[in-house]
């Protein structure tokens, strides 16, 4: 015995997921963790980099908007050591669809790990908003323009304020992130008088995600010109390439129709970089530079996350913000397990599926709950019925066997064990035909003598009786049948829904890793597993009451014509 009980406490131990203990703050009740993969299977970085604004995609599949607040004022993102509070801000947070982007400046990328995480904390009702774009970008960082605000009047989200002129860019919904501009040719962003924008000898760095409406035009993606000199990004003919001072990078292929990350650098050289990889350089300097800035001369096609910085961003920064920001978002993984403060940290499966189940999701679980209670009511109730039925009529039947010639003696001072008995109201309808043409024969002083035609219509009043009590015996049935039928198929429904949901969800944000679907498909199958829960018990139970049903059926016939019987035996010449 004491063996065994080692045995399990083992077993138990070892069933129990890890967890830190380290709690950040207690005022929060949840917490997930989020991987930040710098090897090659995710963003591949070679060199360190340090403050780096990454972009977080919290959808269904991955986050329970359900424990934290409506509006995401109770989320904070901490450092790896679970101490250190970084700076975030929210460009998105949509609690009844379930999406979010959050801006976190991540302080240290460790190259080729997958050592590098983060938390991200929410479920604090009490705590104030934290988000604060301003804070979020370095001293460094002049322009971030995220194209989110809806009525196209684009603004600056850094501490500076650089915010455009807008000409004619219209606000376009479907962005890498929560929203981009449009340009049609004619319409432009223009930085006119904006003393932080020159350029110096400290350098530049240009970037922006790019997707071009056709190859055939020429267009300035970027341009700052003073007199005969200048800097600029250019997009001709499907070709990429970058311009500065007269030099000019290679032009590297930029198919129209999907969205790449081109980003440019400017201090002792020129270089261009396409999904955060070098593409080209030139030899070109930084000098000092005034003039308007313009993006988007001639351009169509649309623009998101545009930046500027006034100094020149290394490589393995870039890349790290393509990584992060890109549709694949191979940098950021969200854990599908998330951690509660009171120490039971590595949620259940079932507790996960159930934090990601969608609103509809519920209501088609709830309307299933409802035909799971109905269909136990009704299997109870009727089991019930049914066997308070069935040991009626044996016990009616072992009296009636027992009757010689005076076929009317069982209905003489009545029974109650008999009340319940379908095949006692049947022997009652007979025995009342009985006596209806007794007292006909009296009244006509005939002698109580049945012809064949009287005995044919009391068979007839007793094929009625078996048809009311089968209709009896069959009432609510139906319910069971609906469940085993429509389970199913309601849950099927949630499962679609659910299944759709879960994939706009993660069209909407563009985070595709498998980590990020998996939760969601499984929360939509919950709707599935919930249909065949309602209809598995129901058509067990129909079909054991349908074969006591077909037992009590049976018997009933198997009497009337046994009655039928000893009435002409007994009544007739």
């Amino acid at each position: 015995m004491k063996r065994l009980l080692l045995l399990c406490a083992a077993a138990w131990v070892l069933a129990v997921p890890s967890m830190s203990y380290a709690w950040w703050n207690q005022d929060w009740n949840a917490r997930k963790k989020i991987t930040l993969d710098t090897s090659a299977a995710g963003a591949n970085l070679a060199a360190a980099a340090t403050n780096v604004p990454v972009l977080v995609r919290l959808h269904t599949g991955n986050f329970p908007f359900a424990e934290a607040d409506m509006d995401g004022k109770d989320l904070r993102f901490i450092d790896g050591d679970d101490k250190t509070p970084l700076k975030f801000h929210v460009e998105l947070f949509d609690g009844v669809n379930e999406l979010a982007l959050v801006w976190v400046t991540v302080p240290n990328l460790v190259p080729n790990a997958t050592t590098n995480t983060i938390w991200v904390y929410y479920g604090n009702e009490k705590a104030a908003p934290a988000s604060d774009s301003k804070t979020t970008y370095d001293g460094s960082q002049t322009v971030v323009v995220h194209f989110a605000d809806k009525d196209a009047a684009f603004k600056d989200s850094t501490t500076y304020g650089h915010s455009p002129a807008v000409r004619s860019v219209a606000y376009g919904p479907t962005g890498l992130a929560d929203g981009a501009g449009i340009f049609n040719g004619a319409a432009r962003l223009v930085w006119s008088g904006q003393p932080g924008l020159k350029l110096s000898s400290g350098g530049f760095t240009f970037s922006a995600w790019v997707k071009a409406a056709d190859a055939a035009q020429n267009a300035l993606l970027y341009s700052h010109q003073e007199g005969n000199g200048g800097v600029q990004v250019v997009y001709e003919q499907g070709r990429i390439f970058a311009r500065a001072f007269g030099q000019e990078t290679a032009k590297i292929d930029l198919a129209p129709g999907v969205w790449r990350h081109v980003a440019v650098t400017l201090s002792d050289r020129l270089v261009l970089y396409v999904d955060g990889k070098e593409a080209g350089s030139a030899n070109a300097k930084a000098v000092d530079l005034g003039g308007d800035v313009v993006v988007g001369t001639n351009f169509k096609g649309e623009l998101d996350e545009l930046q500027f910085s006034n100094i020149e961003r290394p490589g393995a920064w870039l890349q790290a913000q393509a990584a992060s920001q890109g549709e694949g978002a191979r940098l950021v993984t969200v854990a599908a397990e998330g951690e509660s403060a009171d120490g039971e940290g590595g949620a259940s499966y079932f507790t996960i599926l159930l934090g990601a189940v969608t609103l509809d999701g519920w209501i088609v679980i709830g309307i299933l709950m409802v035909m799971m209670v109905i269909s136990f009511w009704v299997m109870l109730v009727k089991g019930v019925f049914l066997a308070r039925t069935d040991g009626a009529n044996k016990n009616f039947l072992t009296r009636f066997q027992g009757l010689a010639g005076d076929l009317t003696k069982l209905e003489q001072g009545g029974d109650r064990k008999l009340a319940g008995s379908s095949i006692y109201r049947l022997y009652q309808i007979g025995m009342r035909e009985l006596h209806h043409r007794f007292e006909l024969y009296e009244t006509r002083k005939l002698a109580r003598n049945l012809t064949p035609q009287a005995i044919d219509a009391i068979r007839a009043s007793l094929d009625a009786g078996i048809v009311r009590e089968n209709a009896r015996l069959n009432s609510q049935m139906v319910l069971l049948t609906i469940a085993i039928s429509g389970g199913p198929f309601l849950g099927l429904l949630g499962t679609v829904v659910g299944v759709m949901i879960t994939f706009a969800a993660i069209a909407a944000v563009g985070d595709v890793n498998v980590n990020s679907i998996a939760p969601g498909i499984a929360a939509a199958l919950v709707a599935t597993v919930a249909g065949l829960g309602v209809a598995i018990p129901a058509l067990f139970g129909y079909n054991y009451l349908a074969a006591r049903v077909k037992s009590i059926v049976a018997d009933q016939q198997v009497f009337a014509d046994e009655l039928i019987a000893k009435i002409a035996e007994n009544y007739s010449a």
